[in-house]
């Protein structure tokens, strides 16, 4: 079995509270019809604070998509070493001990894939398999997990590095007026994450079981346009809905593995907004409070897309309630609309190792 050690999250340090979000969408979206229910729709995601890796005056400055994007490596250049050494100490694993690198984002592009770049500069082997995910938007922080099991379990003993890099603001669109551009201005933040699996040994959520589902002909519910000015997101206002055809999916996927989803002992649920969160909790007959550590990420930080499944299971960590053996599920959600799921059990750290006070990696060797 594959272990998902404790993830590694850092966000950029520019900062900007709800109050100015809104205050900054009646000046530049003065006059626009929409904006009345925009803002009482951002005011209902609860989000209090969102970071951003430029100034608000900077970011509301288009200056094009070839900036954008350059703006984009920089900062995923700069910030993802740090996120990635802390998230090996986690797991007591050295880069020269990892196998593959999954990489996900959709709110840059580089060609080669930002792995390539780690493999040369942070010291991992060269023979590392480079895994990665441009298109799956918010889902793909439960792909990477998921992908990262399939890998281990096809290679035994292997271990992969889970990178994501979110730079949601990078996408902002100071022209676009829709309710759901304009909702997305009030909700997206920017983080960058990192966590190992383990194919052997470690502390954290042993995967068992994934498994992945699409809604079927909702392609266009969450979608990108791609024009001269980078990235236009576009939502459409049935996707808050979607839990209720996925809650059944989330349910049958517990139930094959002989578990009750109402009655698990934690949760890792994609904080996409406020309503799919407490839409889950109704549909799986769960306690909101089961939901607390997505709701934190989102009052926190925003939904910071891939991110959030990694900073959602990193504040579970932190809280250090969980017991051995205990059962959870980590879901993410996005275009597709998509839905990649996992469950799994908590194990802790080996006794035996931390007794003689033998480091893992070296244990793997």
């Amino acid at each position: 079995m594959s272990t998902l050690c404790k993830p590694a999250v850092s966000v950029p340090e520019y900062v900007i509270t709800m109050e100015e979000t809104l205050e900054f969408a009646k000046k530049v979206h003065a006059g626009k019809p929409q904006l009345p229910l925009a803002l009482r729709l951002i005011q209902k995601t609860g989000v209090r604070k969102r970071h951003i890796v430029q100034p608000i005056e900077k970011t509301l400055d288009h200056p094009g998509l070839e900036e954008r994007n350059r703006v984009y490596e920089v900062e995923s250049k700069r910030m993802t070493p740090p996120v990635i050494e802390e998230a090996l100490a986690n797991a007591d694993v050295t880069a020269r001990d990892i196998d593959a690198i999954i990489y996900v984002s959709c709110t840059g592009f580089l060609m080669p894939s930002l792995t390539a770049w780690l493999i040369n500069k942070m010291g991992f082997r060269s023979d590392t398999r480079q895994i990665p995910i441009a298109q799956l938007g918010c889902a793909a922080g439960g792909a990477a997990i998921n992908r990262a099991h399939d890998f281990c379990r096809a290679y035994p003993g292997s271990n992969v590095l889970i990178v994501s890099a979110e730079l949601c603001s990078l996408c902002y669109q100071p022209e676009d007026d829709g309710i759901g551009s304009l909702l997305s201005d009030g909700l997206f933040g920017d983080a960058v994450a990192a966590a190992v699996v383990r194919g052997r040994g470690g502390t954290g959520v042993t995967l068992e079981r994934n498994a992945s589902y699409l809604i079927p002909d909702t392609e266009e519910w969450i979608s990108y346009a791609v024009r001269s000015t980078g990235f236009h997101f576009q939502l459409d206002r049935r996707v808050p809905g979607t839990m209720e055809p996925l809650a059944p999916v989330l349910r049958q996927l517990a139930t094959k593995h002989g578990w009750d989803v109402e009655n698990l002992d934690f949760y890792i649920i994609h904080a996409g907004g406020p309503r799919i969160l407490d839409d889950l909790s109704k549909f799986l007959n769960t306690d909101r409070h089961m939901f607390r550590h997505s709701w934190s990420t989102l009052t926190d930080y925003g939904n910071i897309a891939s991110a959030v499944v990694l900073e959602a299971l990193r504040r579970l960590f932190e809280e250090n309630s969980v017991v051995p053996g205990a059962s959870g599920m980590i879901a993410g959600f996005g275009p597709g609309i998509t839905a990649e799921m996992s469950v799994g059990s908590w194990v802790g750290e080996d006794p035996q190792q931390q007794a003689a006070g033998t480091p893992v990696a070296a244990a793997v060797g």
